[in-house]
């Protein structure tokens, strides 16, 4: 009998078999794609959700929490940007995102948290000023970062945002030590103000800062003893190693700019704008992270 009338889907006809499989597992392989897309705008809205929850920790009074909420939120940001890179999920719209949940986590957070443990409402509107400019300056960087990631390769212009968030929580921390021990240390209110205004200062000025993108940490004995030396300070007393390291930092951009003036170093130019990543670094990264 002839075949000639079978139906093309039929079993007579084994092509249409393999054109279903290929249909399924593309299918899969759209649905795998679409979590992986998802997952780093999942890391942002947790970086989003701790930078929140610290807000609401210090409205308790509750300091050293809402640092840590801060400090969770930074590994968030350091997380998102990684993931996003390794899955090639980068975005226009993740790098907003980020931006967006980073300026919660590290512009509003740790201001409101400056605010209230450094005691600024003694200031009265001064407080709420000196407090404001922070918010304003983390905002202003990255808005400006979006913009043009950087001049100079390994570097940031101005210090990074998770950076500046990093040295409040620190102090936040180490303030807790020192009451811990019976040495409470009473810095008066309007210091406290003008330190919290000088970070958001230094985040809107044109100072390089070290992104510690292009250290080789495998390669360079001297990194590896530093890094070792850090990671035993952190263990033995985080709360102090975690201060001076971030003052370290912060105090680095400044010292970096006295020192190339009078050695008469030039650092190198950054490479065009398509060549440098779209979303502000972690904190790690910008607390050294996600900027």
């Amino acid at each position: 009998m002839s075949d000639v009338g079978a139906p093309p889907g039929g079993p007579e006809n084994p092509g249409s078999g393999k054109r279903r499989r290929r249909r399924r597992r593309r299918t899969r392989e759209q649905r795998r794609r679409g979590l992986v897309v998802l997952l780093p705008q999942l890391l942002t809205t947790c970086n989003l959700g701790a930078g929140f929850f610290s807000i609401t920790l210090t409205v308790s009074e509750r300091f050293d929490a809402a640092a840590l909420a801060i400090f969770v939120a930074a590994l968030f940001d350091i997380a998102d940007g990684r993931v996003a890179r390794m899955a090639r999920a980068t975005s226009r719209f993740g790098a907003e995102y980020d931006s967006i949940s980073d300026t919660v986590s590290f512009g509003v957070a740790p201001a409101l948290l400056a605010y209230g443990a450094g005691d600024l409402a003694a200031l009265g509107w001064a407080g709420w000023v000196l407090a404001f400019s922070y918010t304003a300056g983390a905002a202003l960087r990255l808005a400006r970062f979006n913009v043009s990631p950087g001049r100079y390769r390994g570097r940031f212009d101005g210090l990074a945002s998770p950076a500046g968030a990093g040295m409040v929580l620190s102090a936040v921390w180490f303030g807790s030590f020192m009451r811990s021990v019976d040495m409470p240390i009473d810095l008066p209110p309007l210091l406290g103000g003008l330190g919290v205004a000088a970070l958001g200062g230094l985040m809107v000025s044109p100072i390089p800062y070290n992104s510690f993108k292009e250290v080789d940490f495998r390669g360079s004995y001297g990194t590896t003893v530093l890094m070792v030396f850090i990671l035993i300070g952190l263990i033995l007393e985080p709360q102090i190693t975690f201060f001076v390291f971030g003052l370290c930092y912060v105090a680095s951009g400044p010292i970096g700019i006295a020192w190339r003036a009078r050695t008469g170093q030039v650092l190198e130019a950054a490479p065009p704008p398509a060549a440098t990543d779209d979303a502000e670094p972690s904190a790690s990264a910008d607390v050294t992270g996600s900027v």
